[in-house]
């Protein structure tokens, strides 16, 4: 499969759709690792439809406009990992589920590092909404984006977080929010 890119502006950064005819295929941060969703895309193509959609969406999600995507998807990972991922789709706008939750709903109870794992893996970035997921305790945890851009999204579409507060611990050099 061909797979072409354009970038965006946001308010969490510089993002990278990567897309084919098939659909949206990433949605990835500008300090992405490149091991993390290996996708071949070295074309830029500004004027793909797939990608003018995505960003259009993505600009209305932004501002307020949007709460949920309309574009289509193409996303590329094993069984499991799209299993996980469509899970994903089905988390409410504002809402958020633990990997707990998303392990039960996917018929894998015992699977929750396994869908931390899948959840991390994620290439298609807050329209397949991993930014909804938290960790058992109310923590948000683990995000590739980093956990401000994780909080930024939750605030944006005006969960249950509105005492997200921030800890920067000096040991582990990372910001750790708690929700309450």
């Amino acid at each position: 499969m061909s797979y072409v890119y354009k970038t965006m502006k946001s308010p969490i950064g510089l993002l990278k759709l990567v897309g084919s005819d098939a659909g949206l295929a990433a949605v990835l941060w500008e300090d992405d690792n490149p091991k993390r969703v290996r996708l071949d895309a070295r074309v830029e193509d500004v004027d793909h439809p797939v990608l003018v959609a995505a960003e259009r969406e993505l600009e209305e999600y932004f501002a307020g406009k949007r709460k949920a995507f309309s574009v289509k998807l193409d996303y590329q990972g094993t069984p499991f990992q799209k299993k996980v991922w469509n899970a994903l789709l089905g988390i409410p706008f504002g809402e958020t589920r633990t990997y707990g939750e998303l392990a039960k709903q996917i018929g894998s109870p015992a699977a929750v590092r396994a869908v931390g794992a899948a959840n991390g893996k994620n290439p298609i970035a807050i329209l397949g909404p991993c930014h909804r997921v938290i960790g058992s305790t109310g923590k948000l945890t683990g995000f590739a984006g980093g956990l401000e851009a994780k909080a930024l999204l939750l605030r944006l579409e005006g969960g249950d977080i509105a005492g997200v507060t921030v800890r920067k611990s000096d040991s582990m050099k990372q910001s750790t929010f708690l929700l309450g």
